[in-house]
């Protein structure tokens, strides 16, 4: 069964959801039956990096808020995250443009890595304060869960994914995204922003019992011989 997840790198809920939903996954029971695929959501497409400012004088510049609201509301999911165990640290966060960062998650899906690449690119940008738009940092990333140097350069220098990115934002217009995270459960049921655990649990389990009602039951030709049978009877 498919999940498949809208967010973005540069979203504190994204990271939140995610710890969150994977706590959840750990505890269903059929986890070995659900692939997660991590789709791509830009809330900044147009965002240039700034090395040089902080989360604080983005949120003024960039969202209208004062000085004390933007404080409040870092303090707020910095205290949220903290819950799930995260530790944000928005005195070093570098607000980047995380259009790189979506090639190299769509680049590790082809080697089966796209969880671990999603994972690491969140903890750089919210824990450890790294540039996500810078080349050399990303390269870096990327060989750390398993992806070849080469195949890193050549995509960042050549974008061969940046049409699945584009294909990615717009299937989100189309079925209603607005806001990330954004979580599809068979293409049948969805779940929006940083629900807790039991609520994913709760929708794993439900979408679960429908995909696997859908799926074809084998047929055998079966060659009869001795056998006992489930009143005891055998023959």
């Amino acid at each position: 069964m498919k999940v498949e997840i809208w967010s973005d790198i540069m979203c504190p809920f994204c990271y939140i959801g995610k710890r969150k939903f994977d706590k959840a996954l750990e505890q269903f029971s059929h986890r070995d039956k659900v692939e997660v695929i991590w789709k791509s959501f830009d809330l900044a497409p147009n965002l240039k990096t700034h090395t040089f400012i902080s989360s604080v004088d983005f949120l003024q510049k960039h969202k209208g808020m004062s000085k004390a609201q933007a404080e409040q509301a870092i303090e707020g999911v910095t205290a949220f995250a903290k819950e799930t165990d995260l530790d944000y640290d928005y005195d070093k966060v570098v607000v980047a443009n995380t259009h790189r960062g979506h090639q190299l998650i769509h680049l590790a899906g082809q080697e089966g890595l796209q969880n671990e690449m999603k994972e690491r690119l969140l903890k750089a940008y919210f824990i450890e304060g790294r540039n996500v738009d810078d080349v050399a940092t990303l390269i870096q990333l990327g060989q750390e869960v398993g992806l070849e140097k080469a195949a890193i350069e050549s995509e960042l220098n050549e974008s061969q994914f940046a049409a699945h990115i584009e294909q990615d934002i717009l299937e989100a217009r189309k079925i209603g995204v607005s806001g990330v995270p954004f979580f599809v459960f068979d293409r049948k049921y969805a779940v929006s922003g940083a629900q807790p655990e039991k609520q994913f649990l709760n929708v794993l389990g439900k979408a679960y019992i429908e995909w696997y009602a859908k799926q074809e039951t084998p047929q055998f030709e079966v060659l009869e011989g001795q056998n006992c049978d489930v009143s005891g009877n055998c023959n």
